[in-house]
C-alpha cells in the first residue's frame, strides 16, 4: 500500500490524512510542536465550500458541532452608518451555512477524529530535511529521527520548511499591512443578532464581532500597520499595552469596540498578517504543498481553512485516480492553482481597504454601499465561484 508522510497537524494535515485513508493510502502526520499551540483570541469561519469538502470525508458534523452558524454579515462605518448586509458565504443543499469556531477547537476536532480513525500523529517532530531515493522520500527531523514514505505532503503553513526544500529560491511570505488581535467578552450589549457578524470600517481601524450562543461576544481588531513588525515585537507587547492601544483606536467610533476590549479579561495577543500571492513550485521529487504552505491568504477572505480543506480532499482524489505520483501532483496543481490564487488576490484587496488613509476612507464609504447593494441583490450569485465550489468524491479525476 502507498504510504504518505504529512508534515503539519493544523487544518490541512489531519484532513489530508483522512482523505488519503479513504483513497487507500496510509499516512502518518508529523507535527513540529509538542502540543496544541496557544491561540488565545483566535477564531475563524468555515464557509460553505469548506464544509462541503469536509463532508466528502465525513468531518462536517464534528466541525459544525464545535461552532455556531454565522450566515450573515452586516457592515457599518465608524460613524455608525449602515453600509450594507450580505451573506457570509453560501449554504449547502440541506441548509447548512458558514460556522464560526475557535481555531483551537478546530484543531482538536480534526486531530481527535484522525486519531479515532487510526491515523498516527507524532508531535515534537520538526522537519529539517528530506531526500528522494529510489522513488521513496526520507524525512529527517530535528530530534535525529527519520521516516520514509512514497510521498511527502507539506501542510506546514506559511513558514513551510517543505516549500524551501522544494525550491530554496521560493519567494518569502508577503506582509499584509494589518495586524490581528482578538478576544472574548461578556456583559457588553451589542447590536449583533444571533447568526451574524457585525463589521465596522472604523475611523482608525477595522473591527468585527459576533455573539456566540452562550452570550459571549467574540471580537477581532485589525489595526493598520504599514511597517512589518520586528521579530519578537508583537510577542513582547503586553495585554495592558494592547488594551490601551486598541481602546484608543476605537474611542471615536460609534461601536461597542472600545467597551468590548476593556471587558475582555483574558490575555490579548497580536499577530501579523502574511500571504503568498503565487508560489512558483508546488511539487517535485515526491513532495507536494497544500494549504497555507502553497497559498496562504489573509483572514479577510474567511477562506484560509476552507481552501486548505479543499486542497486535502482534491489531492487524495488525484492520488487515487492518477497512474502515478507525478501525474497526480500535476492534476492537483491544475485543479487548484487558479482558484486559490484568485482568492488570495481578492483577500489582499479587502485587507488593503481596511488600511485605507483618510481620503481612501471617504471614497470607500461612498462607494461600498453601492457595491454591497449589488452584491445583496445577487444573493450569493456574485461569489458563487467561491462559496458553491463542490468536490464530488466519487467523480474520477481527469488526468491530462
Amino acid at each position: 500500500m502507498t504510504t504518505a508522510l504529512i508534515i503539519g497537524a493544523g487544518v490541512a494535515g489531519p484532513v489530508a490524512a483522512l482523505a488519503l485513508q479513504r483513497a487507500g493510502i496510509d499516512a502518518v502526520v508529523h507535527e513540529a510542536h509538542e502540543g496544541p499551540a496557544d491561540d488565545a483570541g483566535a477564531f475563524l469561519t468555515i464557509q460553505s465550500n469548506g464544509l462541503d469538502a469536509l463532508r466528502a470525508v465525513g468531518l462536517d458534523r464534528a466541525v459544525v458541532g464545535a461552532g455556531f452558524p454565522t450566515p450573515s454579515l452586516r457592515i457599518l462605518s465608524g460613524s455608525g452608518r449602515h453600509l450594507g448586509t450580505v451573506p457570509n458565504g453560501g449554504s449547502l443543499a440541506d441548509g447548512t451555512v458558514s460556522h464560526t469556531l475557535r481555531r483551537a477547537d478546530l484543531y482538536r476536532v480534526l486531530r481527535d477524529e484522525a486519531l479515532r480513525r487510526g491515523v498516527p500523529i507524532r508531535c515534537g517532530a520538526r522537519l529539517v530535511g528530506a531526500v528522494t531515493q529510489g522513488g521513496r522520500v526520507r524525512a529527517t527531523f530535528a530530534d535525529g529521527s527519520e521516516a520514509e514514505g512514497d510521498l511527502l505532503v507539506g501542510a506546514d503553513g506559511v513558514r513551510s520548511r517543505v516549500r524551501t526544500l522544494l525550491d530554496p529560491s521560493s519567494p518569502p511570505a508577503r506582509y499584509v499591512p494589518v495586524l490581528n488581535v482578538g478576544g472574548y467578552a461578556r456583559g457588553v450589549s451589542t447590536s449583533a443578532r444571533r447568526g451574524e457578524y457585525v463589521m465596522v470600517f472604523g475611523r482608525r481601524a477595522f473591527f468585527g464581532w459576533a455573539v456566540a450562543p452562550d452570550g459571549q461576544t467574540w471580537w477581532f481588531a485589525n489595526p493598520a500597520r504599514r511597517e512589518e513588525p520586528r521579530p519578537g515585537e508583537l510577542a513582547a507587547t503586553t495585554s495592558e499595552r494592547w488594551r490601551d492601544l486598541l481602546a484608543g483606536l476605537y474611542a471615536d467610533d460609534r461601536s461597542p469596540a472600545a467597551e468590548l476590549i476593556r471587558a475582555t479579561p483574558g490575555p490579548l495577543r497580536g499577530w501579523a498578517t502574511y500571504d503568498l500571492p503565487s508560489v512558483p513550485v508546488w511539487h517535485g521529487r515526491g513532495m507536494i504543498l497544500i494549504g497555507d504552505a502553497a497559498h496562504a491568504t489573509s483572514p479577510s477572505s474567511g477562506q484560509g481553512a476552507s481552501l486548505a480543506i479543499e486542497d486535502a480532499v482534491v489531492l487524495a482524489r488525484c492520488l487515487r485516480d492518477a497512474p502515478g505520483t507525478t501525474a497526480a501532483f500535476a492534476a492537483y496543481e491544475r485543479l487548484r492553482r487558479h482558484r486559490v490564487e484568485r482568492v488570495v488576490a481578492r483577500s489582499a484587496r479587502i485587507s488593503t481597504s481596511k488600511a485605507a488613509g483618510p481620503a481612501g476612507r471617504v471614497l470607500r464609504d461612498l462607494l461600498l454601499p453601492v457595491g454591497l447593494r449589488i452584491a445583496a441583490g445577487r444573493g450569493s450569485g456574485s461569489l458563487a465561484w467561491l462559496h458553491e465550489h463542490h468536490i464530488d468524491w466519487d467523480e474520477p479525476v481527469a488526468v491530462a
